[in-house]
């Protein structure tokens, strides 16, 4: 069986930080190697239905705005998945499809650091909801997946306030490091119930998520992996307030 992933994905200046880049490529080197991945971003969200995007190689989506002209240059052609998509439909009944959407920068930054090559077979799943239990289902619904030689893979952060993102890179505010703890702490315990109680729970929350789409695929990938071994094997921080921790489920 398979482990489950969150992984922090940062902006596309991801690329360009050996220290981020190698951190990654060295997570994925020691996991084994996967049939399939799945990957659920904070950048699609289609409220009311799970949606499932192109099954073919399509050219990347470069949503972002004001950055060098080399981040709109960026490939990362992984060919697609249809027996994936196929055994999703499966899985979740009623899940819709958008055949012409390719993967979005939250899904393919870290991808190109972690499996560089471009050679595993990649489908994106979207957000349909942003409530914490729902995407908790939604995880353990997908989680024969696992047995079945696909990686399950959540893309955010666990913090995220562009608001107050500090590009000296300075230390992490305070805010940022209680969220941050509070989370590990959650996750260390298997609280999945307090953990998705976290704008009521967390630490300045509200200002560690200004909105919560780059937090909530954490709980697919602990959906799909409720139960296991929780490892972060990335930590640290990146412009003072973006923590860089990622999870690792089993």
């Amino acid at each position: 069986m398979l482990p489950t992933l969150f992984v922090a994905h940062g902006a596309p200046m991801l690329v360009d930080d050996a220290l981020w880049v190698g951190q990654l490529r060295s997570w994925a080197q020691a996991l084994p190697r996967p049939r399939a991945l799945l990957f659920v971003s904070a950048h699609w969200e289609t409220p009311g239905a799970p949606t499932l995007g192109a099954t073919r190689t399509l050219p990347l989506i470069y949503d972002f705005y004001g950055f060098p002209e080399r981040y709109y240059q960026l490939q990362w052609p992984a060919p697609g998945a249809p027996a994936l998509a196929q055994r999703v439909r499966e899985l979740l009944p009623g899940v819709l499809d958008q055949p012409d959407r390719g993967l979005d920068h939250g899904a393919y930054i870290p991808l190109m650091a972690m499996w560089p090559e471009a050679e595993v077979p990649t489908l994106q799943l979207s957000l349909p909801s942003l409530d914490p239990r729902a995407l908790l289902d939604l995880g353990r619904a997908l989680r024969p997946l696992r047995d079945e030689g696909v990686l399950i893979v959540g893309g955010g952060l666990l913090t995220h306030n562009l608001r107050e993102v500090d590009w000296s890179g300075g230390p992490p505010a305070s805010w940022a490091r209680d969220f941050d703890a509070w989370v590990a702490d959650r996750l260390r315990e298997g609280d999945l119930e307090g953990l998705a109680d976290f704008l009521a729970q967390g630490p300045q929350a509200r200002r560690a998520h200004p909105r919560t789409e780059h937090f909530v695929p954490l709980f697919v990938a602990a959906g799909a992996g409720e139960g296991e071994r929780v490892q972060f094997p990335i930590e640290g921080w990146s412009y003072g307030s973006f923590t860089k921790r990622s999870v690792q489920f089993g």
